[in-house]
């Protein structure tokens, strides 16, 4: 017989079952307080971080325009490969799971061109999120895209993702690559004026937040946030692309010709506003893969191994980024006595019609000094000895400037500061102070030795010599404008200081004419009155400590027009080693070419002597479809020569084309038959050596048609050095070659044994 629980066994098991529940939501009230009350905000954000994808939308960096707004940097479409291996571990079976992850090594590696091991090794990690590539182009990853399509059995849209970003893009590769320079893997700006502008280049970034799966893939039609990404301001630069083009063509050639050690410099400025139109250094690199060495450089790296080799690569690599014209200070030589010779006529130490006598020597405090031309200049006007380039003559300024003075305007053109140009890396100027210097190094200083300013720093100076005495602000942005192309800033165009009197800078002008037309001979335009001033200096401090005496930098200034100067150009040439090492025959030649390149470009006409228009530029008239018969009329009324190609009777092309242009005398040929012109070849001669006469010869009996740039004024002296098209090539018959001229006999300097 089974007993019923009385009234206490009840009321205890009550009391027993009554303290469990008590107990159990006390447990669970206070789990549940700590969860939501006190731990709030870390679960949630743990529960975020599992449940919203949070990434940043990367901000295109503003455009850099040249001053025409021609498209210089700017930021493209680009997409980031990831994958997530969270997705791929929450798979059950683990041959699936080793099947997906050796299908995404195996494709992504050969598409992407990475190490298969790396991206496997991303598959096994703990993440949501493992970068594969950073900015590829569309078309790669649209090979990404039509992987995952290929193999859909597989839902590889849960395992790999593209991430749009955006990726810089220099349209013109090497143009103007040491200016503009370049940015790394996050867009930031590394080098040239993209480092030095680089906040305002910067936008502003987006943000995507949106709600994924287990498996780390977005969630279709449910949460997301999108803040879009704010593109930054542009600059708009003072560099004119085609003079720019034209400087890099020309120092390039000059630096090859010359066979320059250390690189080459040419800076084209306005010398009233300070706006830098070209500014090239040789030895460049293509922006759009910085770290890419020239096939030069890279072998020599390639030579060595182990610490040598990181060593090699980082020198070369920082080498090609350097911008030598504002970060290599140098000895200017005698281009320097044009501020010793400003400073003279300033303080009325001198006038243009002061003599000045040379014996090939002099001597201060016991210090000989040699003239490069050794059997003396004799008695000498200050603007005979400027072209002359006469040491005796400046060391005699000089010492009648005194330390005190000369000081001063060394200070007042620039020289004891940095330029404050908006490019990163420009270096100081090494000098003697006036404390330190005595009547010897006032002497070397005088000629432009014993010193060292950069190639931004002179330029700059030069233009104050010219342009009214006011000393400029060399800049390379105009201004910073916003997308809807407000200007958030405008480029410096505002004088430091006057310098030397308006008075000053006319003898100046007058001076620095008689030098081109005397030692500065090379620097000759044809239709142009330029001046300008020649410089070769020795690098004394790494002749000292190297040994080696054949360390030379050559040089030229040059300005024009001269009667009312706007354009200054300087050509530097650091260690030439192929014979000549002056600047007056190397350098002045450069700064020609680019000159008259240029000027007709920028509006400047013209104005030949009787002399030059025998060489003048004829336009080529338009021939096509004419009748031999009228098309000979034409040429011959151009003053133009022809030959007929062919047996029809109907030109039905010709060489050069319509608008080209030939000197007087030039060669017109006039196809009448298409296949016979496919034919008509000739090869280039070897001009270099020749007299102007000899290379019209020499073209005329090729059937080559020649340009003269250079100093083509006749002497026995004149010679051509260089041409547009190698000797021995095959062309067209009447193709146009420019052939450049220089006078081998001009000198500005003696070594020192």
């Amino acid at each position: 017989m089974t007993s019923k629980p009385n009234k206490t066994m009840l009321f205890r098991m009550f009391v027993v079952l009554l303290c469990v529940v008590v107990i159990t939501v006390g447990v669970a009230g206070y789990r549940l307080c700590l969860i939501m009350l006190v731990r709030g905000e870390k679960y949630q954000g743990l529960a975020s971080e599992q449940q919203l994808y949070d990434s940043l939308i990367t901000a295109p960096r503003g455009n850099i325009y040249d001053k025409n707004m021609n498209v210089l940097a700017t930021s493209t479409t680009a997409w980031t490969v990831y994958i997530t291996p969270n997705g791929i571990n929450k798979l059950s079976k683990e041959d699936q799971k080793e099947k997906i992850k050796n299908l995404i090594a195996d494709g992504l590696s050969e598409i992407l061109d990475v190490d298969r091991q790396t991206v496997y090794e991303g598959t096994e990690k703990k993440s949501y999120y493992v970068i594969v590539k950073k900015k590829i182009d569309k078309e790669t990853s649209d090979k990404v895209r039509a992987f995952i399509t290929e193999n859909e059995d597989y839902e590889l849209t849960r395992y790999i993702g593209l991430d749009e970003t955006t990726k810089r893009y220099y349209p013109n590769n090497n143009l103007a690559s040491v200016v503009l320079g370049f940015v790394g893997d996050d867009e930031q700006g590394l080098a040239g004026i993209e480092s030095y502008y680089d906040t305002d280049l910067t936008g502003e970034p987006g943000r995507v937040v949106a709600a994924k799966t287990a498996y780390g893939i977005d969630m279709p039609f449910t949460y997301e946030m999108v803040e879009e990404a704010k593109k930054g301001n542009s600059l708009v630069l003072t560099i004119d692309n085609y003079i720019q083009y034209v400087a890099e063509k020309q120092l390039k050639q000059a630096v090859e010709d010359n066979k320059c050690n250390e690189r080459g410099v040419a800076v084209v400025m306005n010398v009233n506003t300070g706006a830098i139109l070209g500014l090239a250094v040789t030895g460049d690199y293509d922006p759009n893969n910085p770290f890419a060495l020239s096939a030069a450089d890279q072998k020599k790296v390639d030579a060595l191994t182990g610490d040598e080799r990181s060593a090699k690569l980082s020198e070369l690599r920082n080498r090609q980024w350097r911008n030598k014209a504002v970060s290599d200070a140098y000895e200017p030589g005698s281009v320097f006595k044009i501020f010793t010779a400003a400073a003279a006529l300033e303080e009325n130490v001198v006038t243009p019609n002061s003599s000045f006598s040379c014996v090939g020597h002099t001597q201060v405090a016991g210090q000989p000094y040699d003239c490069h031309k050794l059997t003396g200049h004799g008695v000498q006007s200050l603007y005979t000895a400027m072209s002359n380039s006469c040491n005796p003559a400046f060391i005699t300024i000089g010492q009648a400037l005194g330390v005190k003075t000369f000081s001063k305007y060394f200070e007042a053109f620039g020289f004891t500061s940095k330029t404050g140009v908006d490019i990163p890396g420009e270096t100081s100027s090494i000098y003697y102070s006036k404390e330190k210097m005595g009547p010897v190094e006032l002497a070397s200083a005088s000629f432009g030795q014993t010193f060292k300013i950069t190639p931004m720093q002179l330029i700059a100076a030069a233009a104050a010599s010219v342009n009214g005495g006011y000393l400029v602000q060399p800049h390379v942005v105009d201004k910073v404008v916003d997308q809807e192309g407000n200007v958030i800033e405008s480029g410096n165009t505002s004088y430091k200081r006057q310098v030397v009197s308006e008075e000053t800078s006319k003898k100046l002008r007058e001076a620095l004419e008689v030098v081109v037309n005397g030692g500065a001979k090379n620097a000759y335009v044809a239709g142009y009155r330029t001046g300008g001033k020649t410089g070769t200096s020795q690098k004394i401090d790494l002749i000292n400590e190297t040994g080696n005496k054949s360390l030379y930098v050559a040089s030229y200034v040059g300005m024009a027009p001269i009667e009312n100067p706007e354009i200054a150009v300087l050509v530097l040439l650091d260690e030439p080693t192929a014979g000549s090492i002056y600047g007056g025959t190397i350098s002045a030649p450069v700064a020609s070419a680019i000159l008259s390149e240029i000027l007709p470009y920028l509006g400047f006409e013209p104005h030949y002597t009787e002399a030059e228009l025998s060489k003048r530029a004829i336009p080529v008239p338009n021939l096509n479809g004419l009748s031999v018969g009228e098309a000979k009329g034409k040429v011959t009324s151009a003053d133009l020569i022809y030959k007929v190609v062919g047996s029809g009777d109907t030109v039905v092309s010709q060489l050069p084309a319509a608008g080209d242009t030939l000197y007087a005398g030039g060669l017109v040929i006039l196809y009448t038959d298409g296949e016979n012109a496919e034919e008509s070849e000739a090869s280039v001669p070897d001009f270099k050596g020749m007299t102007v006469n000899e290379v019209n010869n020499a073209a005329s009996d090729s059937g080559i048609n020649v340009k003269f740039s250079g100093n083509t004024l006749e002497s026995a002296n004149t010679r051509a050095y260089g041409q547009s098209i190698k000797a021995g090539t095959k062309v067209k018959k009447g193709t146009n070659v420019t052939v450049y001229f220089r006078d081998d006999s001009v000198t500005d300097f003696i070594p020192e044994n």
